[in-house]
């Protein structure tokens, strides 16, 4: 049956606009940076955890700054040999499209979480740094996870909640927050990355 002429303007834009829908979200698909590895993250809760569970073996702030140090480069070699292997199996780049989005966008609030680190424990403000690196660490997953599986930034938002609260409450709460953040949100994420997104 053919429309009359006056419906036909109509029906060619509905048409047009469901084509650019389909466009739209074809693109936003395809830019996603889908290799963050589940095992990766799994490991370094396992990482984390550990840390938290040593922490009140050390005997002085600056003790326990060189084993979340350490702690910190481990963790980030790890997981970045295990996102590439999530890369290669799958065929992305790691350094072109998505991927480079998503570092462009990670890398940011890492570095400022250096800058802060540095400045806090050049004033001797060491009460601060748990929450600092919570947050940091927090932005650095929601801004890289805009480009990633929708599950990425939730976990980043869940360290954010548990930075701001290890800024504002007693020190002796700090340890469990950096396990729960580092350790048990890696753990959870990790294997809910794992399970559901490929490995």
């Amino acid at each position: 049956m053919r429309l009359p002429a006056t419906d036909r303007p109509s029906a060619l834009a509905d048409h047009a606009a469901d084509q650019l829908a389909f466009i739209r979200d074809t693109m936003v698909r395809a830019g996603r940076f889908t290799a963050v590895s589940g095992v990766g993250t799994i490991a370094a809760g396992v990482i984390g955890g550990t840390a938290a569970v040593l922490t009140p073996q050390t005997h002085s702030p600056g003790q326990r700054l060189a084993l979340w140090l350490v702690t910190a480069a481990v963790a980030m070699v790890l997981s970045l040999i295990l996102i590439a292997r999530k890369a290669r199996r799958s065929g992305q780049s790691l350094r072109t499209g998505p991927a480079r989005t998503f570092a462009l966008a990670f890398a940011p609030a890492l570095g400022a979480g250096a800058l802060l680190t540095i400045a806090l424990v050049h004033a001797g403000a060491w009460d601060m740094l748990p929450g600092t690196w919570l947050v940091c660490y927090g932005a650095a997953v929601v801004s890289g996870g805009a480009f990633s599986v929708r599950v990425v930034p939730v976990l980043g938002v869940c360290f954010v909640a548990l930075g701001a609260a290890a800024l504002f409450l007693p020190p002796v709460t700090h340890v469990w927050l950096l396990g729960a953040g580092f350790g048990g949100l890696h753990l959870v994420f990790g294997l809910f990355i794992a399970r559901y997104h490929g490995g």
